[in-house]
């Protein structure tokens, strides 16, 4: 049956019957129309407040795939979209009839031990690169859940656990392999093509399509001592300037951040906070491990906690996956912003609004930032300034639909009247529910490094092929 694709310019494109029996001969990947039995279930992404129908999915098994995907896109001026992990809130790796490129097919995974390098295709989920690198004691710095995509993770940043040791996971990449807007599969390394290099570590999905990536790997795991504690939500005012104070004087082996939510009464949830409002404090440290648990001790011992299942996550991969499905199956709308003092003013606005939550599943973390990640400047990689010692994110999640607009609506005003707040400012692309054609929140993250951006997306993505995503559009 025939296919009609929309385009750039507000139109669409029809394959007939025909065209589509050849591009099915063309391509080793599936190739997947709204009458296939498969659509419902590829179409779906993370964020289920996203409900788009693309034109055409194709299932990508290689770079070759994604190369011809780009042709075909580029020369019938389709609106495309790119997936990798499909995890990002702002539903950007998802289009309203246009092609999709999922690429969660090419979840391949590469270990040098020797070398301490990674290499990995452009759909795995960092669980995945995670099953592999413990294998040999090697981490990457990665996300806070285990089914984010490496793609979008590392392309927008990539703040996680091992962030104030080793920087963000765009910091640690070595190189990439990508698909330009043109069809031409290039690398991207600080030698070859270095300002597409620079472009990539944190300007998004602008300038082409990463098929393979390498990173720099780490010694760390699997058996680790983190700290995991569970307060009552109510101590949280009292609890956020202590646990301030000890984030800022911890050394840079401690990532660490502070959490208001709400634990649902569901098997497997420690009875102790089974259907309770909580405020968790969690750090892990990434230096020897055994000084880890004298390292943490600090953060254990704050207030009188309801549970602390420290010792109950021994591994790296388990607390890694720890709220994997707690994070599941949501209608979300997030922000974020950072902030250069969690002044007393700040952990006031923090706590009151957290304490006042629309909706249980409504998650008001506090990740510090500073060490490895502040040690790169703003002009180093697209990714811009890391100077601020702390970010707020705000996620909006419900599992009621009908709840949705009023928890996107506190969100939105719980950000600005953060932002109203002394060297509060900026936001965390990998965190935003706006939409791609957002260009103040953009504008909000890059600052500076807007003008190189665009003249970066002139070379590689001068027709702005690349579109669904935190835009930027071409000098």
């Amino acid at each position: 049956m025939a296919v009609s694709i929309a385009t750039t310019s507000g139109t669409s494109v029809t394959f007939t019957d025909e065209q589509l029996t050849q591009l099915g001969m063309q391509f080793r990947a599936p190739i997947i129309g709204p009458d296939d039995e498969r659509y419902g279930a590829a179409r779906g992404v993370e964020n289920l407040a996203i409900d788009r129908r693309p034109g055409m999915i194709i299932r990508c098994t290689g770079a070759a795939d994604v190369i011809d995907g780009v042709n075909l896109a580029r020369e019938h001026g389709l609106l495309l979209a790119v997936r990798s992990g499909g995890h990002h809130v702002g539903g950007h790796g998802t289009v309203e009839g246009g092609l999709l490129l999922d690429l969660r097919d090419m979840n391949g995974v590469w270990i040098d031990p020797d070398a301490k390098s990674v290499r990995c295709q452009g759909g795995a989920t960092w669980g995945q690169v995670d099953r592999e690198t413990q294998q040999y004691g090697l981490a990457v710095p990665g996300g806070v859940v285990s089914t984010t995509g490496v793609g979008g993770l590392t392309l927008g940043g990539g703040i996680g656990w091992l962030h104030r040791k080793w920087g963000l996971a765009c910091d640690n990449l070595l190189s990439a392999q990508v698909v330009l807007a043109s069809g031409e599969l290039v690398t991207a390394s600080e030698d070859i093509n270095p300002d597409l290099f620079w472009g990539i570590r944190g300007g998004g999905g602008n300038f082409g399509v990463v098929v393979d990536f390498t990173f720099r790997a780490h010694r760390f795991g699997p058996m680790i001592s983190p700290a995991a504690v569970f307060h009552p939500a109510e101590a949280g005012a009292e609890l956020l300037p202590q646990w301030r104070d000890l984030a800022l004087a911890a050394g840079d082996e401690v990532t660490t951040r502070a959490l208001f939510w709400s634990m649902p009464a569901a098997e497997g949830v420690p009875e102790p906070v089974q259907g309770k409002d909580v405020f968790i404090i969690g750090a892990l440290y990434a230096g020897d491990q055994s000084q880890a648990v004298e390292a943490l001790k600090p953060f254990r011992a704050l207030g009188t906690p309801l549970i602390d299942i420290s010792d109950h996550v021994p591994t790296y991969r388990a607390f890694q996956a720890a709220f994997d499905q707690l994070s599941a199956g949501h209608h979300s709308y997030w922000k974020s912003t950072y902030v250069n003092q969690l002044s007393d003013d700040a952990i006031a606005l923090v706590s009151g609004r957290a304490m006042s939550k629309p909706d249980p599943r409504v998650l008001v973390h506090i990740p510090i930032m500073g060490g490895a990640t502040a040690a790169v400047g703003a002009e180093e990689t697209a990714f811009g300034d890391r100077s601020a010692p702390f970010m707020l994110s705000v996620d909006g999640n419900t599992w009621d639909p009908s709840n949705f607009g009023t928890v996107k609506d506190w969100v939105k005003s719980f950000i600005t009247e953060a932002q109203e707040l002394d060297g509060v400012g900026g936001a965390y692309l990998n965190f935003s529910g706006d939409d791609a054609s957002e260009e103040t929140v953009v504008h909000a993250q890059y600052g500076q490094n807007m003008k190189r951006l665009t003249e970066v997306k002139s070379t590689y993505d001068p027709d702005n092929l690349f579109r669904v995503n935190n835009n930027i559009t071409p000098a």
